[in-house]
């Protein structure tokens, strides 16, 4: 790994636009359980992934999803970014990345300082009402599902959080392909590159592109500069940042 390591310390050296794509992978050092790992949330069958995550279903049947989002608010409070992320942070401030790709809900980039953060599948940090379109934040939402079962708004119907369900477009994607056509670049974060259209986003950059992530992921060999397959944290923290 110690050439692998040099090889990327030197393409962060060269490179004038770096955009990273992190997904739940890059959150599982800070005890939050990714969805398709060996140790996901599907592969354990903690939850159905259509009854808890498809829109359709939600507004037949919220209770699935708000089993998830009691326990996910549960352990919000001892939750802290990652070294990855904070790897992530410190390349913004050097003026090195331009922008953060993320798949992830659970803010962790923003706790760790970064700016530049597009969340093309939403965020936890707040919700509307479906039914008027009352706003909701995440404090109201975390307090209130630590006493009930499901978000209800003033006039009876189910607040959900602004997180993109399967059925719902993802957010910010044509901010997201800009990021990845003008990196020279590109690093995938704890994401294995199956769901779309955020795993295409790679495919679009025509400069380098380095994976990180422990696991199969969906992406050329052909076109991979580098490949690490070991935990995040312990690649970036062979280098003080």
């Amino acid at each position: 790994m110690m050439e692998t390591c040099r090889l990327l310390k030197e393409s962060l050296c060269e490179a004038r636009f770096v955009v990273a794509l992190s997904g739940a992978g890059l959150s599982t050092a800070a005890g939050i359980p990714d969805f398709r790992g060996k140790e996901g949330v599907y592969a354990k069958g903690l939850y159905d992934p259509y009854k808890t995550f498809d829109i359709g279903y939600f507004r037949q049947d919220p209770s699935h999803f708000f089993r998830f989002a009691k326990e996910f608010f549960s352990v919000y409070d001892k939750i802290r970014p990652t070294r990855g992320h904070l790897f992530l942070s410190a390349l913004e401030r050097e003026g090195k990345l331009k922008g953060v790709i993320t798949q992830n809900i659970d803010g962790l980039h923003q706790l760790a300082g970064s700016q530049k953060v597009t969340e093309i599948h939403g965020s936890f940090f707040k919700g509307h009402c479906l039914a008027c379109g009352r706003e909701y934040p995440f404090q109201w939402m975390r307090e209130t599902l630590r006493e009930r079962e499901e978000l209800r708004c003033e006039c009876g119907g189910v607040v959900k959080p602004d997180i993109v369900f399967f059925g719902e477009a993802v957010e910010g994607l044509s901010e997201a392909e800009d990021l990845a056509r003008r990196a020279d670049l590109f690093l995938v974060m704890g994401s294995s590159l199956t769901v779309q259209p955020a795993g295409f986003l790679p495919r679009l950059c025509s400069g380098k592109v380095v994976i990180l992530n422990q696991g199969d992921v969906n992406f050329p060999q052909e076109r991979t500069f580098l490949r690490f397959d070991q935990p995040i944290d312990r690649v970036v923290e062979s280098r003080a940042y």
